[in-house]
This record gives C-alpha cells, sequence and structure tokens, in this order.
C-alpha cells in the first residue's frame, strides 16, 4: 500500500512540475510568415532542433509591427520574444532606441570556410551594431497573366494607369516603398527620390499621384497577402517580396508573373531584443544559423540572395523543383535593369513622421 501512495504521489509531483522533468525550452522566433518563415524552419530551425532536442523554435509572424511591440515590451518590462527577423531602417531605429543588443559579429557568428571573419563576408551589409544580415530581397510587383491582354505590364508607371490595366492593385498598408514608387512613376529621377522626398512638396506629390489609384487598391499588412490575392484573382497587379511570388509562381503554378522594373532591394536579418530570457541559447542558434552554408541552404527554398559573400558561389538548385535558383534571384542581371536601393538612413530618421502623414491620407 505504501509502494502504490508513494508511486502515485511521485506521478502527480512530476505532472504538476513538482520535480525537474526533463522538457524542450521553447525558443520564440519572430518572422514574416508564409514562404519565408518556411524557408527559414526547413533551413535553420529543423536542422537545429534535431542537433538540440531540448529545444522548440516556436514560429511568431508579428515581425511586420515588430518596433512598435518591442517598445511596449520594454515598457512593460516584460520582454516575450527571443530573436527578430527586421528590415535594416527597423533594425537602425531599434539599436538607437536602445529595444535591441548590440553585438560583436566576430565573436558571436562563424567565420566563413576560409577563416574570412564574419564581418568582412557580410561586409557593407552590417548597417547596424545590432543587425545580423540574412538576405538581400526585393519588393516587387507580381500581376495576373490572364487578366492583362496581350501586353503584360513592365513599367512601374502600368501600376498607375487604371485605364491600360482595369482592376484592383494591392499595396502595402504603409508609406515605405509607395511614395518612392509613386514619384518614379511621376517622373522623378532615381537618384533624386529621396531628396524630393524630404521636402513636404516631395510627399505632397507622392500622395498625389497615389490618390490616382486610391480607389482601386487592397492594402495588405502581411507579405502572403499579395499573393493570395493574385491567386484567387481579386487583384490584377500588387506589390509583396519577390520570394513569395517565387512561390507563387513556380511553387504553386498560379497565372501569375513578376515585374521587375524598380524592385526596390532591401536588407533583411536576426536581431536581438534587449533584455530577453533565453538570450545566451539565441546566440548558440545565431552562431549556427548565420553561417555559410545555413544561408546558402536558405536559398534552396526561397529566391532571396544569401548576405554573406561566401554563401553566393553555394547557391543551387531549388530543393524540391530542382530548378536553378540563380536565375531567380532579384540581384540577376536579367532583372535589375532599372532598381532602387532603399535608404536605410532615411527611413530610420523619418519613418515615423512619414507614416503619421501616411495614415493621415489613407484615412482621408
Amino acid at each position: 500500500m505504501k509502494k502504490l501512495v508513494t508511486k502515485t504521489l511521485i506521478a502527480t509531483a512530476v505532472a504538476t512540475g513538482m520535480v525537474g522533468v526533463a522538457s524542450a525550452q521553447d525558443l520564440v522566433v519572430v518572422s514574416w510568415g508564409g514562404a519565408y518563415t518556411a524557408s527559414q524552419q526547413k533551413a535553420y530551425h529543423e536542422p537545429y532542433m534535431a542537433m538540440n532536442p531540448d529545444i522548440k523554435i516556436v514560429n511568431d509572424d508579428s515581425a511586420g509591427g515588430a518596433v512598435a511591440k518591442l517598445r511596449a515590451m520594454q515598457e512593460a518590462g516584460n520582454v516575450t520574444w527571443d530573436l527578430v527577423d527586421m528590415v535594416a531602417s527597423d533594425a537602425i531605429l531599434s539599436c538607437d532606441e536602445g529595444l535591441i543588443e548590440e553585438v560583436n559579429h566576430d565573436e558571436l557568428l562563424a567565420a566563413a570556410p576560409d577563416g574570412t571573419p564574419a564581418s568582412v563576408d557580410f561586409g557593407d551589409l552590417i548597417v547596424s551594431p545590432c543587425f545580423i544580415p540574412q538576405i538581400v530581397y526585393s519588393t516587387t510587383f507580381g500581376y495576373r497573366t490572364d487578366k492583362v491582354g496581350d501586353t503584360p505590364p513592365t513599367s512601374i508607371n502600368d501600376v498607375f494607369d487604371l485605364e491600360k490595366y482595369p482592376g484592383k492593385r494591392s499595396l502595402e498598408k504603409k508609406p515605405i516603398n509607395n511614395l518612392e514608387w509613386a514619384l518614379l512613376a511621376d517622373g522623378v529621377a532615381a537618384d533624386e527620390v529621396y531628396d524630393m522626398l524630404g521636402t513636404d512638396e516631395g510627399v505632397d506629390r507622392a500622395l498625389a499621384k497615389l490618390d490616382t489609384i486610391k480607389d482601386s487598391v487592397i492594402w495588405w499588412e502581411k507579405g502572403a497577402q499579395t499573393p493570395q490575392l493574385l491567386a484567387d484573382g481579386e487583384v490584377v497587379m500588387g506589390s509583396t517580396y519577390n520570394g513569395r511570388l517565387f512561390s507563387v509562381i513556380e511553387e504553386e503554378k498560379q497565372p501569375v508573373a513578376m515585374m521587375w522594373d524598380w524592385q526596390v532591394f532591401d536588407l533583411d536579418g536576426w536581431v536581438i531584443p534587449a533584455n530577453g530570457k533565453n538570450t545566451e541559447e539565441v546566440k548558440k542558434y545565431l552562431t549556427f544559423a548565420t553561417d555559410t552554408q545555413r544561408l546558402a541552404d536558405q536559398a534552396k527554398y526561397i529566391s532571396y540572395g544569401p548576405a554573406r559573400a561566401s554563401s553566393a558561389p553555394m547557391v543551387g538548385k531549388h530543393a524540391t523543383l530542382g530548378i536553378d535558383m540563380a536565375p531567380h534571384m532579384p540581384t540577376a542581371p536579367d532583372n535589375a535593369t532599372n532598381t532602387l536601393l532603399y535608404n536605410y538612413e532615411f527611413w530610420a530618421d523619418n519613418v515615423d513622421d512619414l507614416t503619421e502623414k501616411f495614415q493621415a491620407w489613407l484615412n482621408n
């Protein structure tokens, strides 16, 4: 009887956590969802969890509003995220505000296979002491091939031409990229776009151009939305990340094509929230997930260029489709005839002010 009672008490204690039990440690990794998070899952998360069975990586698709949420977490003194995927301008801003940690890139990250230090291998893509580059991507337009007649769109001007290409557009619900494209379509030279956006007149001019299609726009907040809208035939053309369009075109075989004119090049990478609970474990993960092989592996699943110089020659074929990935990269010569390099510093300095003006215009 005593043995039975003892066994029952032990079982109860184990079930309620009263005694130590081996259990997985959760790492909450915030990213963008859809095909992009799927590529991270295959290239980084699954191999790392296989090597570290005590670690469980939990995906959170809240990266689009990460800066505001990190501010709120820091103010509340309760940081629940362990690692965040951010665009470069958000990382610069978050670093300046003390929301994320500075890192020693050469101390934290693996060297290239030939011994080149990480800081050299990533080079100029390290745009902030808090930022660990991952990929080079672009935001560009996809269109329905069956809804544009015999002359498919080839120019950013076509996005604003409702007469030639009637139908709904999808644009991201933020000023970034939309203001640049509006000025380009209104005849502003690429090398003058950011100077123009630095003036009230320039912002007004961009918003006036957007006014011409405002009633025909479906606004998106997550990168997976435009591919779905295109697949469902709800929009004729729309902006999103080039890797999302690759997925809907090549993997899902939807009647969608890419329009590369004035694609906006940008950087994406990892940042570590300040005052996180699992910082040391996160750093171990980062050492693995940002090495040369892992960054090259991600390109097997999505058409984003790896941020390490040593990874680029290792980009090969798609993991399941077997197609050569190099021609699908935004940096491929045939795709990069007209490109705009996203101005990280401009947006880090002006994002709050221009977001306020953009939202006021949206609500008007």
